[in-house]
Protein backbone atom coordinates (compact mmCIF):
# COMPACT_ATOMS: atom_id res chain seq x y z
CA UNK A 1 0.00 0.00 0.00
CA UNK A 2 1.42 3.36 -1.02
CA UNK A 3 1.31 5.96 1.71
CA UNK A 4 0.93 9.69 1.03
CA UNK A 5 4.19 11.56 1.35
CA UNK A 6 3.74 14.67 3.56
CA UNK A 7 4.60 18.01 2.02
CA UNK A 8 7.83 19.49 3.35
CA UNK A 9 8.02 23.07 4.53
CA UNK A 10 9.56 24.59 1.38
CA UNK A 11 7.06 22.96 -0.94
CA UNK A 12 4.17 23.96 1.28
CA UNK A 13 5.52 27.51 1.41
CA UNK A 14 5.82 27.62 -2.37
CA UNK A 15 2.27 26.30 -2.77
CA UNK A 16 0.89 29.00 -0.46
CA UNK A 17 2.80 31.74 -2.32
CA UNK A 18 1.60 30.59 -5.73
CA UNK A 19 -1.99 30.23 -4.52
CA UNK A 20 -1.91 33.70 -2.96
CA UNK A 21 -0.51 35.15 -6.19
CA UNK A 22 -3.20 33.48 -8.30
CA UNK A 23 -6.01 34.73 -6.07
CA UNK A 24 -4.50 38.23 -6.07
CA UNK A 25 -4.45 38.26 -9.87
CA UNK A 26 -8.04 37.04 -9.93
CA UNK A 27 -9.06 39.72 -7.42
CA UNK A 28 -7.45 42.50 -9.44
CA UNK A 29 -8.91 41.06 -12.65
CA UNK A 30 -12.40 41.01 -11.11
CA UNK A 31 -12.16 44.71 -10.24
CA UNK A 32 -10.94 45.52 -13.77
CA UNK A 33 -13.77 43.42 -15.21
CA UNK A 34 -16.49 45.14 -13.14
CA UNK A 35 -15.10 48.60 -13.83
CA UNK A 36 -14.66 48.01 -17.56
CA UNK A 37 -18.16 46.59 -18.01
CA UNK A 38 -19.60 49.67 -16.32
CA UNK A 39 -17.50 51.90 -18.59
CA UNK A 40 -18.56 49.83 -21.61
CA UNK A 41 -22.19 50.24 -20.60
CA UNK A 42 -21.83 54.00 -20.29
CA UNK A 43 -19.90 54.22 -23.57
CA UNK A 44 -22.61 52.19 -25.26
CA UNK A 45 -25.27 54.53 -23.87
CA UNK A 46 -23.37 57.57 -25.15
CA UNK A 47 -22.94 56.07 -28.62
CA UNK A 48 -26.59 55.04 -28.77
CA UNK A 49 -27.90 58.44 -27.68
CA UNK A 50 -25.52 60.56 -29.77
CA UNK A 51 -26.21 58.44 -32.85
CA UNK A 52 -29.95 59.02 -32.40
CA UNK A 53 -29.79 62.41 -34.10
CA UNK A 54 -28.43 63.80 -37.35
CA UNK A 55 -25.75 66.50 -37.52
CA UNK A 56 -27.80 68.83 -39.72
CA UNK A 57 -31.20 68.42 -38.02
CA UNK A 58 -32.61 70.93 -35.54
CA UNK A 59 -35.27 69.93 -33.04
CA UNK A 60 -37.65 72.50 -31.54
CA UNK A 61 -39.34 71.87 -28.18
CA UNK A 62 -41.14 73.91 -25.56
CA UNK A 63 -38.70 75.96 -23.53
CA UNK A 64 -37.81 74.25 -20.25
CA UNK A 65 -39.01 70.78 -21.23
CA UNK A 66 -36.38 68.12 -20.68
CA UNK A 67 -37.97 65.48 -22.89
CA UNK A 68 -40.23 65.29 -25.93
CA UNK A 69 -43.06 63.87 -23.82
CA UNK A 70 -43.08 67.03 -21.68
CA UNK A 71 -43.03 69.38 -24.67
CA UNK A 72 -46.09 71.03 -26.22
CA UNK A 73 -46.20 73.16 -29.38
CA UNK A 74 -49.41 74.63 -30.79
CA UNK A 75 -50.19 74.41 -34.49
CA UNK A 76 -49.92 78.19 -34.87
CA UNK A 77 -46.47 78.16 -33.29
CA UNK A 78 -45.47 75.27 -35.54
CA UNK A 79 -46.57 77.25 -38.60
CA UNK A 80 -44.37 80.19 -37.57
CA UNK A 81 -41.33 77.94 -37.01
CA UNK A 82 -41.73 76.21 -40.36
CA UNK A 83 -41.40 79.58 -42.16
CA UNK A 84 -38.02 80.49 -40.62
CA UNK A 85 -35.13 81.16 -42.99
CA UNK A 86 -32.55 78.41 -43.19
CA UNK A 87 -34.82 75.36 -43.30
CA UNK A 88 -34.20 72.94 -46.16
CA UNK A 89 -37.09 73.37 -48.60
CA UNK A 90 -36.06 71.53 -51.79
CA UNK A 91 -37.66 69.62 -53.40
CA UNK A 92 -40.16 69.92 -50.52
CA UNK A 93 -39.95 71.32 -46.99
CA UNK A 94 -37.91 69.04 -44.72
CA UNK A 95 -40.13 69.66 -41.68
CA UNK A 96 -41.77 67.04 -39.50
CA UNK A 97 -44.41 67.81 -36.88
CA UNK A 98 -44.24 65.01 -34.33
CA UNK A 99 -46.19 63.80 -31.32
CA UNK A 100 -44.60 61.61 -28.66
CA UNK A 101 -46.55 59.65 -26.06
CA UNK A 102 -45.82 56.74 -23.71
CA UNK A 103 -47.77 53.50 -23.43
CA UNK A 104 -47.21 50.55 -21.12
CA UNK A 105 -46.55 47.14 -22.68
CA UNK A 106 -45.73 43.68 -21.36
CA UNK A 107 -42.22 42.39 -21.90
CA UNK A 108 -41.33 38.79 -22.70
CA UNK A 109 -39.94 38.48 -19.16
CA UNK A 110 -43.42 39.13 -17.73
CA UNK A 111 -42.70 42.65 -16.47
CA UNK A 112 -44.05 45.84 -18.02
CA UNK A 113 -42.31 48.95 -19.26
CA UNK A 114 -43.10 52.24 -20.99
CA UNK A 115 -42.55 52.42 -24.73
CA UNK A 116 -42.33 55.57 -26.86
CA UNK A 117 -44.97 55.94 -29.58
CA UNK A 118 -43.85 58.55 -32.10
CA UNK A 119 -46.35 60.04 -34.49
CA UNK A 120 -44.62 61.48 -37.54
CA UNK A 121 -45.02 62.22 -41.21
CA UNK A 122 -43.17 60.96 -44.26
CA UNK A 123 -40.78 63.90 -43.90
CA UNK A 124 -39.91 62.65 -40.42
CA UNK A 125 -38.89 59.28 -41.83
CA UNK A 126 -36.80 60.96 -44.54
CA UNK A 127 -35.01 63.05 -41.91
CA UNK A 128 -33.77 59.84 -40.25
CA UNK A 129 -31.24 58.93 -42.90
CA UNK A 130 -30.13 55.59 -41.44
CA UNK A 131 -33.54 53.95 -41.01
CA UNK A 132 -33.95 50.56 -42.65
CA UNK A 133 -36.99 48.30 -42.80
CA UNK A 134 -35.76 44.80 -41.90
CA UNK A 135 -39.13 43.10 -42.28
CA UNK A 136 -42.45 44.20 -43.71
CA UNK A 137 -42.97 47.78 -44.92
CA UNK A 138 -43.53 51.38 -43.80
CA UNK A 139 -46.91 52.45 -42.44
CA UNK A 140 -49.29 54.35 -44.70
CA UNK A 141 -50.06 57.91 -43.63
CA UNK A 142 -53.63 58.34 -42.42
CA UNK A 143 -53.93 54.65 -41.48
CA UNK A 144 -53.85 52.74 -38.18
CA UNK A 145 -50.63 51.00 -39.13
CA UNK A 146 -47.53 50.89 -36.96
CA UNK A 147 -43.86 49.99 -37.43
CA UNK A 148 -41.73 48.81 -34.53
CA UNK A 149 -38.07 49.33 -33.67
CA UNK A 150 -35.84 46.26 -33.59
CA UNK A 151 -35.02 46.54 -29.86
CA UNK A 152 -38.69 46.71 -28.89
CA UNK A 153 -39.66 43.82 -31.16
CA UNK A 154 -37.05 41.61 -29.47
CA UNK A 155 -38.07 42.39 -25.88
CA UNK A 156 -41.84 42.75 -25.86
CA UNK A 157 -44.44 40.05 -26.38
CA UNK A 158 -47.22 39.97 -28.96
CA UNK A 159 -45.34 42.04 -31.53
CA UNK A 160 -45.38 40.17 -34.81
CA UNK A 161 -46.21 41.46 -38.26
CA UNK A 162 -49.96 41.12 -38.80
CA UNK A 163 -50.77 41.27 -35.10
CA UNK A 164 -52.48 44.26 -33.51
CA UNK A 165 -51.84 46.53 -30.52
CA UNK A 166 -54.56 48.40 -28.63
CA UNK A 167 -53.89 51.87 -27.26
CA UNK A 168 -55.55 55.27 -27.41
CA UNK A 169 -58.91 53.59 -28.02
CA UNK A 170 -57.71 52.38 -31.42
CA UNK A 171 -56.43 49.11 -32.89
CA UNK A 172 -53.05 49.42 -34.58
CA UNK A 173 -51.85 46.77 -37.02
CA UNK A 174 -48.13 45.95 -37.13
CA UNK A 175 -46.80 46.16 -40.69
CA UNK A 176 -43.03 46.34 -40.28
CA UNK A 177 -39.88 46.24 -38.18
CA UNK A 178 -37.10 48.80 -38.58
CA UNK A 179 -33.54 49.40 -37.40
CA UNK A 180 -31.46 52.58 -37.23
CA UNK A 181 -27.82 51.62 -36.56
CA UNK A 182 -28.41 50.69 -32.90
CA UNK A 183 -29.52 54.16 -31.83
CA UNK A 184 -32.37 55.27 -29.57
CA UNK A 185 -35.03 55.18 -32.30
CA UNK A 186 -34.85 51.36 -32.26
CA UNK A 187 -36.59 51.58 -28.86
CA UNK A 188 -39.65 53.31 -30.36
CA UNK A 189 -42.81 52.58 -32.36
CA UNK A 190 -43.80 54.87 -35.23
CA UNK A 191 -47.27 55.69 -36.53
CA UNK A 192 -48.99 58.33 -38.66
CA UNK A 193 -49.06 61.54 -36.62
CA UNK A 194 -52.53 62.71 -37.68
CA UNK A 195 -54.11 59.43 -36.60
CA UNK A 196 -52.20 59.40 -33.31
CA UNK A 197 -53.32 62.94 -32.45
CA UNK A 198 -56.96 62.05 -33.19
CA UNK A 199 -56.74 58.91 -31.06
CA UNK A 200 -55.45 60.79 -28.03
CA UNK A 201 -57.41 63.98 -28.79
CA UNK A 202 -54.22 65.99 -28.93
CA UNK A 203 -54.32 69.52 -30.30
CA UNK A 204 -50.61 70.20 -29.95
CA UNK A 205 -47.40 68.68 -31.25
CA UNK A 206 -44.53 67.52 -29.06
CA UNK A 207 -41.66 68.58 -31.31
CA UNK A 208 -40.79 70.04 -34.67
CA UNK A 209 -37.87 68.50 -36.54
CA UNK A 210 -36.33 70.02 -39.63
CA UNK A 211 -33.21 69.82 -41.72
CA UNK A 212 -30.97 72.89 -42.05
CA UNK A 213 -29.80 74.24 -45.36
CA UNK A 214 -26.45 74.67 -43.68
CA UNK A 215 -25.28 74.01 -40.12
CA UNK A 216 -24.32 77.68 -39.83
CA UNK A 217 -28.05 78.56 -39.84
CA UNK A 218 -28.58 76.79 -36.51
CA UNK A 219 -27.52 79.67 -34.29
CA UNK A 220 -29.52 82.22 -36.30
CA UNK A 221 -32.70 80.10 -36.17
CA UNK A 222 -32.29 79.48 -32.44
CA UNK A 223 -31.90 83.22 -31.87
CA UNK A 224 -35.03 83.97 -33.94
CA UNK A 225 -37.04 81.51 -31.86
CA UNK A 226 -35.69 82.87 -28.56
CA UNK A 227 -36.49 86.49 -29.47
CA UNK A 228 -40.00 85.87 -30.82
CA UNK A 229 -42.45 86.47 -27.96
CA UNK A 230 -45.00 84.26 -29.70
CA UNK A 231 -42.68 81.27 -29.40
CA UNK A 232 -41.98 79.99 -25.88
CA UNK A 233 -39.75 77.44 -27.59
CA UNK A 234 -36.07 76.56 -28.00
CA UNK A 235 -34.11 74.94 -30.79
CA UNK A 236 -31.16 72.56 -30.44
CA UNK A 237 -29.19 70.23 -32.63
CA UNK A 238 -30.92 66.86 -32.60
CA UNK A 239 -27.88 65.02 -31.26
CA UNK A 240 -27.36 67.56 -28.50
CA UNK A 241 -30.99 67.29 -27.42
CA UNK A 242 -30.98 63.49 -27.12
CA UNK A 243 -27.63 63.51 -25.34
CA UNK A 244 -28.98 65.92 -22.72
CA UNK A 245 -32.17 63.89 -22.34
CA UNK A 246 -30.20 60.87 -21.11
CA UNK A 247 -27.75 62.70 -18.83
CA UNK A 248 -29.47 61.41 -15.66
CA UNK A 249 -29.14 57.76 -16.71
CA UNK A 250 -25.52 58.31 -17.75
CA UNK A 251 -24.70 59.93 -14.40
CA UNK A 252 -26.37 57.07 -12.52
CA UNK A 253 -24.31 54.46 -14.37
CA UNK A 254 -21.10 56.47 -13.80
CA UNK A 255 -21.75 56.96 -10.08
CA UNK A 256 -22.71 53.32 -9.59
CA UNK A 257 -19.63 52.13 -11.45
CA UNK A 258 -17.30 54.46 -9.56
CA UNK A 259 -18.73 53.42 -6.19
CA UNK A 260 -18.41 49.70 -6.92
CA UNK A 261 -14.90 50.17 -8.30
CA UNK A 262 -13.71 52.06 -5.22
CA UNK A 263 -15.09 49.39 -2.88
CA UNK A 264 -13.67 46.47 -4.85
CA UNK A 265 -10.35 48.16 -5.60
CA UNK A 266 -9.62 48.66 -1.91
CA UNK A 267 -9.94 44.92 -1.34
CA UNK A 268 -7.91 44.08 -4.44
CA UNK A 269 -5.14 46.51 -3.45
CA UNK A 270 -4.96 44.95 0.02
CA UNK A 271 -4.73 41.53 -1.64
CA UNK A 272 -1.83 42.72 -3.79
CA UNK A 273 -0.17 44.14 -0.70
CA UNK A 274 -0.46 40.81 1.15
CA UNK A 275 0.98 38.94 -1.83
CA UNK A 276 3.96 41.28 -2.15
CA UNK A 277 4.55 41.27 1.61
CA UNK A 278 4.62 37.46 1.54
CA UNK A 279 7.11 37.61 -1.33
CA UNK A 280 9.35 39.94 0.67
CA UNK A 281 9.23 37.80 3.82
CA UNK A 282 10.10 34.66 1.86
CA UNK A 283 13.05 36.34 0.15
CA UNK A 284 14.81 37.90 3.09
CA UNK A 285 17.94 35.89 2.46
CA UNK A 286 17.90 36.84 -1.24
CA UNK A 287 17.48 40.50 -0.33
CA UNK A 288 20.39 40.25 2.13
CA UNK A 289 22.58 38.61 -0.51
CA UNK A 290 21.80 41.39 -3.01
CA UNK A 291 22.62 44.02 -0.40
CA UNK A 292 25.90 42.24 0.41
CA UNK A 293 26.79 42.20 -3.28
CA UNK A 294 26.41 45.98 -3.40
CA UNK A 295 22.89 46.47 -4.77
CA UNK A 296 21.40 49.75 -3.60
CA UNK A 297 18.10 50.14 -1.77
CA UNK A 298 16.33 51.84 -4.67
CA UNK A 299 17.31 48.95 -6.95
CA UNK A 300 15.65 46.47 -4.60
CA UNK A 301 12.63 48.79 -4.34
CA UNK A 302 12.25 48.92 -8.11
CA UNK A 303 12.72 45.14 -8.40
CA UNK A 304 9.72 44.45 -6.16
CA UNK A 305 7.68 47.23 -7.75
CA UNK A 306 8.43 45.70 -11.14
CA UNK A 307 7.14 42.36 -9.86
CA UNK A 308 3.95 44.07 -8.68
CA UNK A 309 3.69 45.73 -12.09
CA UNK A 310 3.96 42.40 -13.92
CA UNK A 311 1.32 40.91 -11.61
CA UNK A 312 -1.04 43.82 -12.32
CA UNK A 313 -0.45 43.56 -16.07
CA UNK A 314 -1.54 39.92 -16.08
CA UNK A 315 -4.57 40.84 -13.98
CA UNK A 316 -5.47 43.72 -16.27
CA UNK A 317 -5.24 41.62 -19.41
CA UNK A 318 -7.38 38.88 -17.87
CA UNK A 319 -9.97 41.40 -16.66
CA UNK A 320 -10.12 43.01 -20.11
CA UNK A 321 -10.51 39.60 -21.71
CA UNK A 322 -13.52 38.89 -19.50
CA UNK A 323 -15.00 42.32 -20.27
CA UNK A 324 -14.49 41.83 -24.01
CA UNK A 325 -16.86 38.85 -23.88
CA UNK A 326 -19.68 41.36 -23.35
CA UNK A 327 -18.91 43.26 -26.56
CA UNK A 328 -22.14 44.15 -28.38
CA UNK A 329 -24.29 42.41 -25.75
CA UNK A 330 -27.50 44.44 -25.61
CA UNK A 331 -28.88 45.86 -22.37
CA UNK A 332 -32.15 47.66 -21.78
CA UNK A 333 -33.38 49.85 -18.96
CA UNK A 334 -35.70 52.76 -18.28
CA UNK A 335 -34.45 56.24 -19.13
CA UNK A 336 -34.85 58.22 -15.89
CA UNK A 337 -35.83 61.42 -17.72
CA UNK A 338 -38.22 60.11 -20.34
CA UNK A 339 -39.40 57.09 -18.27
CA UNK A 340 -39.31 54.96 -21.41
CA UNK A 341 -37.56 51.77 -22.43
CA UNK A 342 -34.08 52.34 -23.91
CA UNK A 343 -31.87 49.58 -25.33
CA UNK A 344 -28.13 50.00 -25.83
CA UNK A 345 -25.03 47.83 -26.12
CA UNK A 346 -21.79 47.30 -24.23
CA UNK A 347 -19.10 49.09 -26.24
CA UNK A 348 -15.52 47.76 -26.04
CA UNK A 349 -12.93 50.13 -27.51
CA UNK A 350 -9.41 51.51 -26.98
CA UNK A 351 -10.65 53.85 -24.25
CA UNK A 352 -11.88 50.88 -22.21
CA UNK A 353 -8.51 49.11 -22.67
CA UNK A 354 -6.57 52.19 -21.60
CA UNK A 355 -8.63 52.93 -18.50
CA UNK A 356 -8.83 49.24 -17.50
CA UNK A 357 -5.06 48.73 -17.70
CA UNK A 358 -4.52 52.04 -15.91
CA UNK A 359 -6.72 50.91 -13.02
CA UNK A 360 -5.01 47.51 -12.79
CA UNK A 361 -1.51 48.99 -12.77
CA UNK A 362 -2.50 51.59 -10.18
CA UNK A 363 -3.90 48.93 -7.84
CA UNK A 364 -0.93 46.62 -8.34
CA UNK A 365 1.73 49.26 -7.80
CA UNK A 366 -0.15 50.77 -4.85
CA UNK A 367 -0.38 47.32 -3.26
CA UNK A 368 3.30 46.61 -3.86
CA UNK A 369 4.66 49.96 -2.70
CA UNK A 370 4.64 49.41 1.09
CA UNK A 371 6.12 45.86 0.92
CA UNK A 372 8.78 47.17 -1.48
CA UNK A 373 9.71 49.96 0.92
CA UNK A 374 9.84 47.41 3.74
CA UNK A 375 12.24 45.25 1.68
CA UNK A 376 14.74 48.13 1.49
CA UNK A 377 14.76 48.45 5.28
CA UNK A 378 15.65 44.83 6.02
CA UNK A 379 19.07 44.59 7.73
CA UNK A 380 21.58 42.18 6.26
CA UNK A 381 22.36 40.59 9.62
CA UNK A 382 18.69 40.02 10.44
CA UNK A 383 17.89 38.62 7.02
CA UNK A 384 20.75 36.05 7.16
CA UNK A 385 19.72 34.64 10.53
CA UNK A 386 18.25 31.12 10.29
CA UNK A 387 14.46 31.06 10.33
Amino acid sequence: MIKNIPLNYSFRNLFVRKTTTVFTILGLALVVFVFCTIVMLNRGLEKTVVATGENDNLIVTRRGSGTEVQSSITKSQAAIVSQLTGIMGFPEPKVSYETVILINLKKKTGTTSNVVIRGLQSAGIDLRKNIEIVKGRYFKEGSNEIIIGRAIAQRFSGLEIGQSINFGGEVWRIVGFFKTNNNGFESEMWVSNDVLMQAFQRQTYSTILFQLQNISYAKDISNQIEKDVRLPLSGKFERQFYEESSIALSNFISILGTTLTIIFSIGATIGAMITMQAAVMNRKSEIATLRALGFLKYQILFAFLFEALILSLFAGLFGLFLASLFTNVEFSTSNFQSFSELAFRFSFDSYVVFIGMGLSITMGVAGGLIPSIYATKIKITDALRPL
